[in-house]
């Protein structure tokens, strides 16, 4: 089935503060204005040779950080050389500007800033971790996004996707997983996100924390649960896919060929896993999740039980 990705492409520089503010420490100097302006790379600049007047390479899509080194080099300058490089960095159309360390801009370079629409932050955290703590908000901000219908549950540290039609089980699975020690992620709409070289699965806010469960309805996990039992998101180390038992002679029995399921151009382990009957299809899916992880450590015991099998047969044959 086709997945729609959702990519950003861009984001207003309103909506980045009203969202990041707190966990940035950032506050707002200027007036309310320029908050339509937008962010259009997933990154901070430091404008350090734009303001020593070399403009050739200069990142204007991207949010301007001013550190020591900026603050420093721009109090060096004449008030009258200061003002032409910041005015000729704001004539450039950025997003915003951001003061670090708690620093402030002096009059004169808050009014041109002011006279080009151009909103200026503070922020108390020193320059180095506003940039990384940016980058890694505005990563999240941009990376492309899709939503697939399955139920997502973190069993003893491997996020595992459960897949399959409607009413092959995989609400009743992951309930199973629950009372093993499991933790819900999402139910039914799983938003699956590629941010710093990960797959992270979440649930929507509107949804996070509850299940479908078909003959009951609606159910409050961690009711049920306890506030342990769920987990607002979770990387994405391993899908499960439920097929009916009349499938079963089409299902890989030994696991030495994996399979993968491809999600934002990256290939997650997949199994399959028949459904019938009085057949506990939890045990199995946790066994699978244990089999990850052992997997992930470097030990594949499919592999283990094939090198012994060459090995037997090379000693028959001598």
């Amino acid at each position: 089935m086709a997945q729609r990705v959702k990519r950003t492409t861009s984001l207003p520089v309103g909506a980045f503060f009203d969202k990041h503010h707190e966990a940035l420490s950032m506050k707002l100097l200027s007036e309310r204005h320029g908050f339509d302006r937008t962010i259009s790379e997933p990154a901070p600049n430091r404008p350090g040779l734009a303001l020593a007047g070399f403009f050739s390479y200069f990142a204007k899509k991207r949010i301007q950080v001013l550190g020591n080194s900026e603050m420093s080099y721009l109090k060096k300058l004449t008030p009258q050389m200061r003002s032409e490089r910041f005015g000729r960095m704001c004539e450039r159309d950025i997003p915003a500007i951001v003061v670090s360390r708690g620093g402030q801009l002096t009059d004169d370079l808050m009014a041109i800033a002011t006279e080009h629409g151009i909103p200026v932050f503070s922020t108390r955290l020193v320059t180095m971790n506003f940039l990384n703590a940016a980058t890694l908000a505005l990563e999240n901000e941009f990376a492309p996004t899709t939503t697939l219908h399955g139920c997502m549950v973190d069993m003893r540290g491997i996020g595992v996707l459960i897949m399959g039609k409607s009413g092959s089980g995989k609400s009743e699975t992951a309930i199973g997983l629950l009372e093993r020690g499991g933790a819900l992620v999402a139910d039914d709409m799983v938003r699956v996100r590629w941010a710093g070289g990960e797959l992270t699965a979440s649930a929507p806010d509107l949804s996070r924390g509850y299940m479908e469960v078909r003959g009951i309805g609606i159910v409050n996990v961690a009711n049920l649960f306890g506030l342990t039992s769920i987990r607002p998101e979770k990387r994405l180390d391993l899908v499960v896919t439920l097929t009916p038992h009349a499938d079963l002679n089409e299902v890989d029995r030994v696991g030495i060929q994996p399979k993968s399921f491809e999600v934002l151009g990256q290939g997650v382990p997949m199994i399959e896993v028949p459904v019938a009957p009085g057949r506990d299809t939890a045990r199995m899916v946790a066994i699978a999740a244990l089999d990850q992880q052992l997997r992930k450590l470097g030990y594949n015991m499919a592999d283990e039980f094939n090198d012994r099998l060459m090995k037997h047969m090379a000693e028959q044959s001598r």
